[in-house]
């Protein structure tokens, strides 16, 4: 719960106000904007099966210097399988370069344009980049590709143009329409973000161009051979692509499934005014996000969730088929809407899906609905201190051991519930949506929840945060509220 983390930027954006209030000139930093911008997607049936990756920009030197290079980073090699990187300049073929030795630790995935002559100020350049992208099995839940189906995740698989290695060059931001295209066999039916502009045939493949707007979050692609239940399907109703037909009646899970969706718009606010309904979609190569995560995967993408066969397996009717829906679909505003800090990202990016999951249920079944998960995942905490010692939420990530994150992930939604039950269930969730409004495609820390929470409740929870992130073991006034819970072991190792 640090403060000081954004004091050297803060301090930095002092010295230039008072360079400014001085009289002083300050030069204008060295810097580029990206004037217009395309990208594209191409599967290609190998074997193996892989992804084709191409992205177009038209770059002006829009800064207060000339350019002799500028950096880009590119999808991790290892969880992408990215290989065969090409790039040109003008038309011209150029050789990327490593960063030199002092940055490359830092940056791995980030390569060198060299720019001979240097880019004058003022001056346009386009620059294409291509490679191709293979599923691996590092590559958890952010890429699958199989011979029928794929999926590239928000994050992760798209060029980052850096800036300049200053202390003031900005970004270089989207320009106002990206258009993205995703070229599939003609039997792929394709869910994307962004404004569906137009589709074409071109032989046995089909083109889909999209529109994305500066304003929009990044570009997702879900697209495979699939049946689709209901063939016909209702507005605002969830959707199900599956590789064969749907066996039984799915509709009860589907009118599960959209009450839960529409409970998470209602608590957390809108998502996408182009995600009319939730699309339930089977993904064969799905992986967890951990190497030892073994049984059924669920995974958010914007709008609905990917579902491993062995998901699928469950029954779309079994209460855990649709925990584990609901829990995904979540992530779309705790994951995808903003995302975590590293350090935060089991507390944040696990504890507030989850704990969405508790409001779904209340909303579904009542008071004592929560009561039950409460008592449930209080159950799981005191199971799994068994066979761990505990870590505190506050230094506890993904990467930490098994039995120290069993514990962790037990413990983080009831962390969510002590703020509601300090805050209030309302201005608990006004805060979060307020939270994901605010910092939308952002990340987020413990600090940004707490002040999000502080400004919606008009209290101060210090010391909630205190005692919740940085000590072990449930408070015993917890247990005291919720005294149905096995009692367990309650107090700090």
């Amino acid at each position: 719960m640090d403060r000081n983390a954004s004091r050297p930027f803060a301090a930095a954006i002092v010295t230039l106000i008072a360079l400014f209030a001085a009289g002083c000139v300050v030069p204008t930093a060295p810097g580029y904007l990206v004037r217009k911008e395309s990208r594209g997607v191409r599967f290609v049936a190998g074997p193996p099966p892989a992804l084709e990756i191409t992205a177009q920009y038209t770059l002006v030197n829009s800064g207060g210097s000339d350019l002799s290079f500028m950096d880009v980073t590119f999808p991790e090699e290892r969880t992408y399988g990215r290989k065969d990187v090409r790039a040109e300049m003008d038309g011209h073929e150029i050789e990327l370069q490593p960063l030199p030795a002092e940055y490359q630790p830092g940056d791995p995935n980030t390569l060198r344009v060299p720019l001979d002559p240097p880019w004058k100020r003022g001056q346009t350049h386009d620059l294409s980049i291509s490679y191709t992208l293979s599923s691996s099995d590092s590559a958890g839940a952010r890429i699958t590709i199989g011979a029928n189906d794929f999926h590239l995740g928000s994050r992760g698989w798209s060029p980052q143009l850096l800036p300049p290695k200053h202390l003031f060059a900005p970004y270089p931001g989207r320009p106002k329409i990206t258009a993205y295209t995703i070229r599939v066999p003609s039997d792929f039916m394709v869910l994307a973000r962004g404004t569906l502009k137009k589709r074409k045939q071109e032989g046995s493949e089909t083109t889909y161009i999209f529109a994305l707007r500066s304003s929009d979050l990044a570009p997702y692609v879900v697209a495979g051979r699939y049946t689709a239940w209901p063939a016909k399907p209702a507005a605002q109703s969830a959707v199900f692509w599956t590789v064969q037909p749907l066996t039984g009646d799915p509709a009860p899970a589907a009118a599960r499934i959209t009450e839960a969706w529409n409970t998470l718009e209602t608590d957390f606010g809108p998502l996408d005014k182009n995600i009319l309904a939730p699309h339930i979609v089977e993904s064969s190569g799905l992986r967890g996000p951990q190497p030892d995560e073994q049984g059924p995967v669920a995974t958010a993408f914007p709008g609905g969730v990917l579902v491993s066969p062995a998901t699928l397996a469950l029954g779309t009717g079994s209460d855990q088929f649709l925990d584990a829906v609901s829990h995904a679909l979540a992530h779309n505003w705790f994951g995808d809407e903003m995302y975590p800090r590293p350090e935060a990202a089991l507390g944040l990016g696990e504890g507030l899906p989850e704990y969405a999951t508790i409001v779904i249920d209340e909303a579904q079944g009542g008071a004592a609905a929560r009561r039950r998960r409460i008592a449930g995942y209080l159950q799981d905490y005191d199971e799994a201190k068994k066979d761990g010692n505990e870590t505190t939420l506050a230094v506890t990530t993904l990467n930490s051991p098994e039995e120290q994150r069993r514990i962790a992930l037990a413990k983080a939604p009831l962390f969510f519930i002590a703020i509601e039950d300090a805050c209030g269930a309302a201005q608990t969730r006004a805060g979060l949506a307020r939270m994901v409004t605010l910092l939308r495609g952002q990340e987020v820390s413990y600090n940004d929840l707490r002040a999000a929470l502080e400004e919606s409740s008009g209290r101060h929870l210090g010391d909630l945060f205190r005692e919740w992130l940085n000590e072990k073991g449930i408070p015993q006034d917890f247990r005291e509220r919720y005294p149905s819970a096995p009692a367990g072991s309650q107090g700090a190792d």
